[in-house]
């Protein structure tokens, strides 16, 4: 069988559009490439595409395999829709992070689910999530683990979401805008930048409590934003520029993308949109910044887009943060709530004050 034909064909060759409402006032010009137009709704159709098709062709996997894959979300559903149609078994390892949305899609496709309800000291459940894979894979015959935080494939198909930006500019962009998560993405536009020895700089935007660039780790609210475990994937000297995003900021340039622009994004994209704004103050005029936007907001309605959880969520990283800075004499500033008909615009304070950057 040819595995990319029918549904799995429609994978890649993402739109690039220009922002033109978003920062209206700054010189830049703004692109973003519309990952969630991918068929499963995120850049990771990409990667699952690439490493169920090579492990096939190299005989690592054939159609009688169970694949097993630790996932927040969008890597569980590339993987789902390439292996519904391929009749392939799939067991995602996930946590009480996932969103409904996401499990009502996985269940949609077949796949099986298995939570880990463990957490580290910091909240969070990645490296029980990947235990629990080494797990399956040993108990289960003829199972196979794409490893998207380790396999070499994850960045290599992104290497072409690299080709594709390039194509469809005029000319290469000065800043490429990405959030790391795995590094997939960001390392797969980073190479064919330094393949091609291209001019563009190459600008991460990570999650503050992630400890991807050597940072504390802390808890974090954003599925496929930031991680607790170092990639293995990423090389910092592709990084040009580094910012530390927190989840307020998700929120903020998520509302704020679909109130000027209309593109309903998921959390990862609101870290990109406001990590731009920030950038602006620190390059030429005229630049040209492409932003990725990995995936659809429509598996964040309950919880980014929800006034509700928003309030109810800050409310309590509020109290927390008081308290902490009351034993440090550090004061906090205190997220405003309004009604989504009025979504958020430029008087919500950025609760982190400003992100970090390391350039």
């Amino acid at each position: 069988m040819k595995i990319e034909t029918g549904i799995l064909s429609a994978i890649g060759n993402t739109p690039l559009v220009v922002l033109n409402k978003l920062y209206p006032a700054i010189s830049s010009t703004l692109y973003a490439k519309l990952e969630m137009l991918n068929p499963g709704g995120s850049t990771k159709d990409r990667t699952a595409l690439l490493m169920l098709s090579k492990a096939i062709e190299e005989g690592e996997l054939d159609f009688n395999s169970t694949v097993i894959e630790s996932s927040s979300g969008n890597m569980a559903i590339g993987l789902a829709q390439v292996c519904r149609y391929l009749d392939l078994k799939l067991i995602v390892v996930t946590d009480p992070k996932i969103n409904r949305h996401t499990v009502d899609l996985l269940q949609a496709y077949g796949a099986q689910i298995e939570r880990v309800t463990e957490a580290d000291s910091s909240g969070n459940y990645l490296e029980n999530r990947l235990e629990r894979v080494r797990e399956l894979r040993d108990t289960i015959p003829n199972s196979y683990w794409p490893n998207q935080y380790s396999n070499d494939l994850n960045p290599e198909a992104h290497y072409h979401t690299m080709k594709e930006i390039v194509d469809d500019c005029q000319e290469p962009p000065d800043y490429l805008l990405a959030a790391t998560s795995t590094c997939g993405t960001i390392m797969g536009c980073a190479s064919y930048i330094q393949e091609h020895n291209l001019k563009t700089k190459v600008v991460a935007v990570d999650a503050v409590g992630s400890v991807i660039f050597g940072n504390s780790k802390g808890n974090r609210l954003i599925p496929g934003h930031g991680a607790g475990r170092k990639s293995d994937l990423l090389d910092e000297s592709y990084i040009d520029h580094v910012f530390h995003m927190t989840d307020i900021d998700c929120v903020v340039g998520c509302r704020r993308l679909l109130q000027r622009e209309s593109i309903l994004a998921g959390g990862s994209a609101g870290a990109v949109v406001m990590a731009a704004e920030k950038l602006q103050s620190s390059i030429p005029e005229n630049s040209s910044c492409v932003l990725i936007f990995s995936d659809s907001g429509e598996r964040y309605l309950d919880t980014i887009y929800n006034d509700s959880w928003v309030k109810s969520t800050f409310d309590k990283a509020r109290k927390r943060d008081k308290k902490e800075s009351d034993r440090n004499g550090i004061p906090v500033s205190t997220p405003v709530m309004v009604k989504n008909t009025g979504l958020i615009d430029d008087r919500w304070p950025n609760k982190n004050g400003g992100a970090e950057d390391h350039s």
